[in-house]
């Protein structure tokens, strides 16, 4: 099996990291807390990459892991309703959950807690991770190297899942052809258009884009009229009706 590959240049992740690593010695339990897809599970996947590992949705599965395994690697375990019940004792437990109920009793069940920051907190990890994934992504699509990507519209609302999102998102939508951006065009507004006043309310598709794009090309609204062929007084009013200025 291949190797779990985890990417950080965070500190306080390099801290988790070397306290589970620590924790590979001895016979104690931890759980390490954090929003969704922000890679903890990649993270002890790496570091305890021969481990069993049990989903906290199948509590059958976990029973049985306990009793024939010294070693377990618990995730989603903020779906195990009543952790009371489980014997930890003389086992080495790694949980790792989305998110905590009872503060107290994980304090009282578990000898370390490790908080995984979010990504949008990591910012050493945004860099290092947005280069990763646009070289995978580009090898994967066929894409010419070097494609740029544009920092301010990545999306860190859901951690990597997001921001890979967005990057495949800008890679894909950067290399495409007039022909191949015109059939995507067409295929919104078959589904779409409707009406009595259609063009009107579709107008903002290809309105808001074009200018939008001409205000970050030439940063000159006067430049930008002329190159549109509008009338500055138009061209204001526009930038005001898309909500531009």
């Amino acid at each position: 099996m291949k190797p779990v590959q985890f990417l950080s240049n965070s500190p306080i992740v390099e801290q988790i990291i070397k306290g589970l690593t620590l924790t590979k010695s001895l016979v104690v339990t931890s759980i390490l807390i954090g929003e969704p897809y922000t890679g903890k599970k990649s993270l002890v996947e790496s570091i305890f990459p021969k481990s069993t590992f049990v989903d906290g949705h199948h509590q059958e599965e976990l029973i049985q892991a306990l009793q024939s395994h010294d070693e377990i690697i618990i995730y989603h375990f903020e779906a195990i309703a009543d952790i009371s019940r489980y014997d930890f004792t003389n086992k080495r437990i790694i949980a790792i959950a989305d998110h905590v109920r009872n503060s107290a009793l994980i304090e009282e069940k578990f000898a370390f807690i490790y908080h995984m920051p979010p990504l949008r907190e990591r910012t050493e990890d945004i860099l290092l991770l947005s280069s990763h994934f646009s070289a995978m992504i580009q090898e994967e699509l066929v894409i010419d190297p070097g494609a740029a990507i544009d920092e301010t519209q990545l999306n860190l609302s859901e951690n990597i899942k997001s921001l890979k999102a967005s990057i495949y998102r800008q890679l894909v939508t950067s290399n495409l052809e007039q022909g191949e951006l015109e059939a995507l065009i067409y295929r919104y507004l078959h589904k779409r258009l409707e009406g009595n006043n259609a063009y009107r309310d579709h107008l903002e598709l290809f309105e808001r884009p074009l200018i939008k794009a001409g205000l970050a090309k030439y940063r000159s609204q006067l430049k930008l009229s002329s190159v549109l062929g509008l009338n500055r007084n138009t061209l204001r009013k526009k930038i005001h009706e898309h909500q531009l200025d």
